[in-house]
């Protein structure tokens, strides 16, 4: 009875925190794979997840309604390049985080309205938003720099004469008791999103939308209003990790910046144990699976490993995840059944 008690317990464990143990089993396979883990090199796991898990927990909300949204990494690119401008033109730190989260925001209502209001599918109108952000990211960039610059300096770099732009780029990069400021913000904004999905009416509404479109009708939820409302908090984190993403690098490449970005929050997403039908899975985990997916890279880049197949790895390892995910209850429910028909056998 021990023994089954503890296997129950251990399957309960498993099942509801199966993202720290895929977290540490993972961070374990980095440290033994790199030649000496150091204290700097593991906060640094916390600083470069930031950008990712910050789109992540938007992502996170979008696949528990049971849609996707494939033009974040676009947006990124999009609004971290017209922020550079803004703080270019404003020299305001302020103001150039007030429109990265409005102009992010305005991004993800327009996927909203289409989604939630006018009932496209959200893969194609994701689909079709990150061709147009990518485009106007670099069409209307190119033609700001060249009336501003004359064509001869990029508006994607933060000009360094500027009095404010030293404390942007201190923060961006900055520590606290060696933890990275930008990881200690995407800690906060994940316990934020927490509370929210977990302990709030929006949050359960959420879920309930996932869980059964038709249900959450019948039960008198605003089924439109809900996803719409979740693809603009999604621009709105788009819009925030835009603004780390300058402030870390001091420049914004709209060719390249956000390049697979809305593959890697899904990556981040499902192994943080979010199911892709919607209604399931916790905000938390999404945390572990943005690390997760950093550590990934790391030991990726510590075996050496070829660049060109760093994709393939990843992918191999995004299939394999959703893989368990899928055949996980299955083989729980198979079990469950063996079970009830031997204590039947045995009764009989």
């Amino acid at each position: 009875m021990n023994n089954q008690s503890s296997g129950a317990l251990l399957s309960r464990l498993w099942h509801s925190y199966s993202y720290i143990f895929v977290f540490v089993i993972i961070f374990c396979v980095y440290a033994l794979s790199s030649n000496g883990l150091t204290l700097n090199a593991a906060m640094n796991i916390l600083r470069h997840s930031a950008v990712i898990g910050i789109i992540a927990l938007g992502m996170g909300m979008v696949c528990i309604t049971a849609e996707i949204d494939l033009s974040v990494g676009s947006m990124l690119a999009l609004v971290s390049g017209l922020s550079v401008v803004v703080f270019n033109v404003t020299d305001s730190i302020l103001l150039t985080f007030l429109f990265a989260v409005g102009f992010g925001c305005l991004c993800g209502l327009l996927n909203g309205v289409l989604v939630g209001i006018v009932k496209m599918p959200s893969f194609i109108v994701t689909l079709a938003t990150m061709l147009i952000f990518r485009s106007f990211a670099q069409y209307i960039c190119q033609h700001i720099d060249k009336s501003l610059a004359g064509g001869g300096s990029s508006v994607y770099r933060m000009i360094s004469k500027l009095d404010m732009f030293q404390p942007m780029f201190s923060f961006g990069n900055s520590k606290f008791l060696s933890l990275p400021i930008v990881g200690i913000m995407l800690v906060l904004l994940t316990a934020l999103f927490v509370y929210i999905l977990e302990s709030t009416k929006f949050g359960k509404k959420v879920y309930a939308v996932g869980s059964s479109y038709k249900g959450a009708f019948m039960a008198g939820i605003n089924v439109s209003l809900m996803k719409t409302m979740v693809f603009v908090i999604t621009g709105g984190l788009v819009g925030v990790a835009s603004f780390f993403w300058i402030a870390m690098n001091a420049s914004s490449d709209p060719a390249t910046t956000g390049s697979s970005y809305e593959m890697y929050a899904i990556a981040a997403v499902v192994l943080g144990g979010i199911s892709m039908a919607g209604g399931r899975g916790r905000c938390l985990g999404i945390l572990f699976g943005a690390l997760s997916y950093t550590v990934i890279d790391k030991i990726i880049i510590a075996l050496k490993m070829d660049s060109l197949i760093n994709d393939a790895v990843k992918g191999i390892i995004l299939i394999v995840v959703i893989l368990i995910q899928v055949a996980g209850p299955q083989i729980r429910e198979r079990m469950r059944v063996m079970r009830a028909r031997a204590q039947a056998q045995h009764g009989s």
